[in-house]
């Protein structure tokens, strides 16, 4: 039986390969089943579950602030990410666009080129002078989400291992 450290370096070792893009072809299927036995972990760990349809992976949400463009219908608003997902992400805003709006995304990932996609507001909630505002991404691409998931796990084996 592996160890939780020992099975984290393995899991790590891969991630980084398929980072790069070389993982060998029999490898992505170890892979994808390792980041969404992570995710699993660290779900009922935050006693989240998952929704309909929902994959671990994508259920997962960490705490990142990230810069962020929104394309309201009204004006455009600059903003940081207070967390993320593969599904979607949650900011501060000074004034609440109206639940349901679709708005342009434009997601500033370190060293990367932004992720530029839609998202839909599916939440709103008053917070001391601002509102919390929750999104989901609408259409995006799955290389887009590809890299974003790869961003987010990033995020937590850098939380984890230090």
């Amino acid at each position: 039986m592996t160890s939780l450290s020992e099975w984290l370096a393995a899991f790590r070792e891969l991630h980084e390969r398929a980072r790069r893009g070389s993982l060998a072809p029999g490898e992505q299927a170890a892979y994808r089943s390792g980041r969404d036995e992570l995710a699993r972990a660290l779900l009922a760990a935050q006693r989240l579950t998952l929704k309909s349809g929902e994959t671990p992976r994508q259920a997962l949400r960490v705490a990142r602030a990230l810069q962020i463009e929104l394309d309201l219908p009204t004006s455009r608003e600059r903003s940081v990410t207070i967390d993320l997902s593969t599904g979607g992400f949650s900011v501060l805003l000074p004034k609440a666009p109206p639940l349901g709006d679709d708005v342009g995304v434009s997601l500033r990932l370190p060293a990367a080129e932004p992720v530029a996609c839609r998202a839909r507001v599916t939440d709103v909630r008053p917070q001391a002078g601002q509102v919390r505002v929750a999104a989901h991404f609408v259409g995006m691409a799955p290389a887009e989400r590809e890299r974003l998931e790869l961003f987010v796990f990033d995020t937590v084996l850098a939380q984890l291992i230090h």
